[in-house]
This record gives C-alpha cells, structure tokens and sequence, in this order.
C-alpha cells in the first residue's frame, strides 16, 4: 500500500509500504477513505532531524472495515468507522475511567510498528476498544464533519469541558486555528453566553463568528490582553481556552483570565516550564487541560453533528490526494489552509 512519511523536516514523501495484517485476535484491518492533516503534525515537519527510519504520519482517519481477527466481536467487515488519534484496549483501569489517552496497552498511530493515517490502510489494534462505528455510509457528506471527532473536536471540547464551562459563563479562546475554532464550538454548546476569540486571521476569526463567537481581539501580548479586559469591564473572562500550545499563549491567557477563573490548555506545549509563579498562585488561577481522550466523547459530540446542529467540517479549506500529501503540509505550514483533508 501507499503511505506518507516523515524522512526529516520539510521531507514528506509518499511511498510504498508493506500491507497491513491481523497480527493479533483483537486487530482490525481497514481501508482508509478520509485523512486529514493536523496541526500537531505540523511540530515534526519542522523539526524532526534526518533519520534512516521515517515516522508514519496521520491520526485522524474514517475508514471501511476489511478483516478481523477471532476476538473482535463488534465489527464486521463493510462496517464505516471512527478512528481515535489514539488506540486503546477500552478495559483497562484508565479506559474504564474514559482516560483512553493514558490506556496500559495502548498508543499513538505511526510509531511504535503502528500504521499511520495518512495512507490507504491500516491495522487497528484492540479494534473493540478503539473503533466507533458511524451510522452513516461511505459517500456521506457528513464525512468531514464526523471526521473533525477523530482529534480536532475532541480536542476543543476536552478544552471546555476541562475548564468546567457552563451555562452564563465568559470564555475566552486563544488561537484561530482548528483547535481554537472547535473550542469555540464546545464552549457555545456548554452554554456560554459570551465567547472572545483571540486571533489574526480574518477568514478564520469570520468562521469562528460563524460558530458562536461573540466578540474577535486581533492584539497579542498586552494588547491583546488590554483589549479583553476592556471588553469585560477590566475582569477578564472567568474561562480561557488555550489552544496553541506556545508559552506566549498561556502567558496571554493568565493575563485574561479573571482571578479564581480556569485556564485549560490543550494546544500541544513547545516548551518545558509553566510560566505560572507567585502573582497567578494569588490570584487563586486554576490550571488545568491536557491532551484530550478523544475515544471518550465520541459518541457523546456524534449526534449534534447528525443533528445538524454543529458542522465542525468547515474547518477544512482545502482537499489533496493521498500523492499530494506534501503540498497540504506545505499549504498548512504556510498558512495558506487551515486543514486539509487527504483523500486515498
């Protein structure tokens, strides 16, 4: 099969790679009919050094179920499914607690001897405790919607849940990217009555009015900060949502956070040490967020998109085939996409 992979920063090729196979009962095989390109794997790209063992990219994917092994019990071959950025066995103690992201026995796609997203196939390994079948077909529209809760989605929503948004609260969200686009989304549909969005990019900040945002701050830094607090009558907001994952950012949101309000981070950190001292300690800020259980929420996000209620697939500007991959990491990093969609 076809896959794409990472050989050093800048270097994405598309090559061929060995087919995928159950290597255990409780694996799946499945061809991969929707990918995308995430914003994470955007870190690599930029970074990683020359290497004679390229990593396999892409976490986020939908795919047909082609075989199974003995013990899989809930999916059959045809099936349309869900795939997490992470796989895990759903029984052990973490899983059992939705903390899927940390399972014993489970693990992130394209390391490891795990197959990756961006490519024609895969193998799933504890398919019962990863997949989620959707109840829809192959050639449904909603395909990009129901993409976005492979990561993107889960992600900004672990991002308010984690904040404990709620009914009247004042939310601010850092970052225009899909991450921040999807908080947006999460934080209107836990009932916030007010969302600032902090970001530059016009057409971005446009789609997250779009989405529920009520007010947009373009400043960075203090004047970014300066703007939030005067649209909040000098208290800032009591929720703050970061989703870049720079210490620039989470610097930017202690200063618009009101005092005994929750930060949530969930944009994946570049840096070592939390910028939080003894003014924040003070001021009695909560710190909280991490890297979202996708598998958890899943089922509990599917039907406000069959609903209709949300469409989280406007995130995707731009669509490339699996032999143009390299040209959507080049449109992203230029921020020429927001994020695009790999079609095998």
């Amino acid at each position: 099969m076809r896959a794409t992979l990472l050989y050093q920063a800048g270097d994405v090729r598309v090559e061929d790679v060995a087919d995928p196979k159950i290597q255990q009962p409780t694996d799946a095989v499945i061809r991969i009919v929707l990918g995308c390109v995430c914003g994470s794997d955007l870190w690599p790209y930029k970074s990683q050094p020359l290497t004679d063992s390229p990593r396999r990219m892409g976490h986020e994917f939908i795919g047909v179920v082609e075989e199974t092994g003995a013990e899989v019990k809930d999916f059959k071959p045809g099936d349309l499914v869900m795939v997490p950025f992470t796989y895990s066995d759903g029984t052990c103690e973490n899983c059992r607690r939705g903390l899927t992201t940390s399972c014993l026995h489970g693990g992130p796609w394209g390391v490891g001897g795990a197959d990756g997203g961006q490519g024609e196939a895969a193998r799933i390994p504890f398919a019962d405790g990863t997949l989620v079948k959707l109840p829809v077909g192959e050639d449904s529209a909603l395909l990009p919607d129901l993409l976005t809760l492979s990561d993107v989605l889960c992600t900004g929503y672990h991002a308010a849940r984690t904040a404990r948004v709620k009914a009247g609260d004042s939310v601010t969200v850092i970052g225009d990217g899909a991450v921040g686009l999807s908080a947006v989304i999460s934080a209107k549909l836990l009932g916030a009555e007010r969302v600032i969005l902090m970001g530059r990019h016009t057409k971005r900040t446009d789609l997250g009015r779009e989405f529920g945002a009520t007010d947009v701050v373009s400043g960075r830094g203090q004047d970014g900060v300066a703007a939030v607090r005067e649209l909040t009558g000098g208290f800032g907001t009591e929720r703050v949502l970061e989703c870049v994952g720079l210490k620039d950012a989470l610097v930017q949101a202690a200063g618009v956070v009101r005092d005994g309000g929750t930060i949530s981070r969930v944009g994946a950190p570049q840096y070592p040490e939390v910028p939080f001292g003894f003014p924040e300690f003070l001021r009695n800020i909560t710190l909280t967020g991490g890297v979202a259980p996708s598998r958890a929420y899943i089922e509990e996000l599917m039907p406000h998109i069959l609903g209709g209620e949300i469409h989280p697939g406007r995130v995707f500007d731009r669509t490339v085939s699996l032999n143009d991959v390299a040209e959507g990491y080049r449109l992203m990093n230029d921020r020429e996409a927001l994020k695009v969609l790999v079609r095998p």
